[in-house]
């Protein structure tokens, strides 16, 4: 697929891998609608052209809605990440929390279920898994759960979009803003994290939006997940 005058919605598109994802689709040559459910807050930080939107992948009337409107759609990502995550031990917790983490899950689905019909016949659809899918850390029981379920939805239903196509992207550990700590607090919190990691550094949001170019642009990958995580599956 060439980029260039071709229409791109990347829903998350306002922060981290989302917006990494924005700039090189702009760079492309592309047509891009970032959406968010706050999309001002980094509105300053998107390329020149590149419109802005708010709507919540949740909330199916609007995204039906936002998904006619854009059509025929070439590119659609989905980097939102749905909301709070529950963490700690699966035996204590609580399952309203295990539940809510699903959000994203359903955010994916809404997004390709409602998307599809307004899809070009070449076009390419990318989610955002994350390597706890295949390699959960302690306490990490709801984000591999969630993960494992986007990256099957994605193989079970590539059959259904073809010839369109749908593959999923798996960062590593990313340095984005859905982590609150700051300054050296921040930096001590990336070392240890990836300290036994093949490649023992903080990921970039750019390189994980690089795999996601790569996912859209080669015509001749559909149904599978493709890793940006630094080793940390064999860590």
């Amino acid at each position: 697929m060439k980029l260039q005058g071709r229409k791109a919605l990347v829903f998350g598109g306002a922060s981290g891998i989302g917006l990494a994802a924005v700039r090189r689709l702009a760079e492309g040559g592309a047509q891009v609608v970032a959406l968010s459910r706050n999309p001002q807050r980094s509105a300053d930080d998107l390329p020149p052209g590149v419109a802005v939107e708010s709507v919540d992948v949740l909330d199916r009337e609007a995204l039906a809605e936002t998904l006619a409107r854009h059509a025929p759609i070439d590119v659609l990502v989905n980097a939102a990440t749905g909301g709070a995550r529950a963490s700690g031990p699966f035996l204590q917790m609580d399952l309203d929390g295990f539940q809510g983490s699903f959000r994203k899950l359903w955010g994916y689905t809404n997004t390709v279920r409602l998307g599809a019909e307004h899809l070009s016949d070449d076009a390419a659809i990318v989610l955002v898994s994350g390597y706890p899918a295949r390699n959960p850390g302690p306490g990490a029981i709801a984000l591999s759960t969630v993960g494992n379920a986007v990256e099957g939805f994605a193989r079970a239903v590539a059959p259904e979009l073809a010839p369109r196509r749908i593959n999923v992207v798996s960062p590593g550990l990313i340095d984005t803003p859905m982590f609150p700590v700051a300054g050296d607090a921040r930096q001590a919190m990336f070392a240890k994290a990836t300290a036994n990691h093949l490649i023992p550094r903080i990921g970039t949001a750019d390189e994980v939006a690089a795999g996601i170019l790569f996912v859209i642009e080669n015509d001749f990958v559909t149904g599978t997940t493709v890793d940006v995580d630094g080793g940390a599956l064999l860590s």
